[in-house]
């Protein structure tokens, strides 16, 4: 499902025009994203968690050359998912 399709559904449940849930889906993520660019957790109660967590630096292998190389440290975004959707899901 992309984000087109993810509208019609979630309008048509909603009972919702299609702009409006548009407009609404964006600004849910526009909120979740800009969060997480603060380090702030985003926890969606039956459904999930967005967070950030830190990666050491560490060190790879070029697979072309097979020489050592650093991975520099970095933030990733990550999804715990929540025990309603793992059971859901697992059904």
């Amino acid at each position: 499902m992309n984000k087109a399709e993810l509208i019609n559904a979630a309008a048509d449940k909603a009972g919702l025009s299609k702009k409006d849930m548009e407009t609404a889906l964006n600004a849910a993520i526009e909120v979740i994203s800009q969060c997480l660019a603060e380090g702030e957790k985003v926890q969606l109660v039956g459904f999930g968690a967005f967070e950030v967590k830190s990666r050491a630096e560490r060190t790879g292998r070029n697979p072309k050359s097979g020489l050592s190389i650093k991975i520099p440290a970095s933030k990733v975004p990550v999804f715990k998912p929540g025990k309603a959707l793992k059971d859901l899901v697992s059904q």
